[in-house]
């Protein structure tokens, strides 16, 4: 029996009930997913500014699955890689890859997928406009991957994975990719003979379901450059863009 439904558990009173619960009912059919425990995915939905102002225990949210999907999704999308293209070096399964797992690419399926409009999220981070903010975006994509493992297994995660993937896989061997910059500055230092840059979270601002994160580049001990972010990965992102520019290229 299929236990796709269950899931729909929408909060008395919510005004964007059946906004939602479309929502829920057309991603249940695109996942096509038989649910041992349904209360996975909607946990996988549950952003921490919600159980945040509700003053639920916040390891009801998704930022365990995510912590979990992250692994998936680059196990699934490495293990794609290395079998699609044997004959690409190192360097090039992995600048692929990065253009796969970067926080636009994932950002743009969740986008695909509504999954924005299907979490449940504090008022005040939806008032910011965190329904699609991309780090959001990103990190409930990665979520849903961690409970399709949870509950199906890492066969059915990882062609899932793959599936929703497919437009941005095509886009990446076409050409059409958002830059990785942090690829861009190891493929720099290596080509100078230099030794590999370092990333550090240099500040973390804000309470738990709204925090900036500050990341600092590191080069041969000193700090090269600076960059913020909504999430860990963005702000990297932007301290790799910042050093960049700081050396001229």
């Amino acid at each position: 029996m299929n236990n796709s439904r269950h899931f729909i558990n929408l909060e008395p009173g919510d005004d964007r009930v059946f906004k939602r619960k479309s929502c829920l009912e057309g991603l249940a059919k695109r996942l096509a997913v038989d649910w041992h425990d349904p209360d996975l995915l909607y946990q996988a939905l549950t952003h921490s500014s919600f159980t945040y102002e509700s003053r639920q225990n916040g390891f009801d949210n998704n930022q365990r699955l995510e912590f979990l999907g992250d692994v998936v999704l680059d196990l699934a999308v490495s293990d794609f890689l290395f079998r699609s293209y044997p004959n690409r070096d190192e360097g090039d399964l992995t600048k692929m890859r990065a253009a796969l797992v970067c926080e636009p690419s994932l950002a743009r399926v969740a986008k695909e997928l509504g999954l924005g409009y299907c979490m449940r999220m504090g008022k005040g981070e939806e008032r910011s406009g965190g329904r699609e903010r991309p780090s959001i975006l990103a990190d409930v994509f990665e979520a849903l991957l961690g409970a399709v493992y949870l509950d199906q297994g890492l066969v059915v995660a990882g062609n899932l994975a793959l599936q929703f993937l497919a437009p941005v896989i095509k886009d990446v061997l076409e050409g059409r990719l958002d830059r990785d910059y942090k690829t861009e500055l190891q493929e720099i230092v290596q080509q100078h003979g230099g030794e590999q840059v370092q990333y550090e979270i240099l500040r973390e601002e804000g309470p738990d379901h709204e925090k900036t994160f500050t990341a600092g580049v590191l080069y041969k001990g000193e700090l090269a450059g600076t960059g913020t972010g909504r999430s860990k990965k963005d702000a990297e992102q932007q301290a790799a863009k910042f050093t960049l520019l700081n050396w001229g290229v």
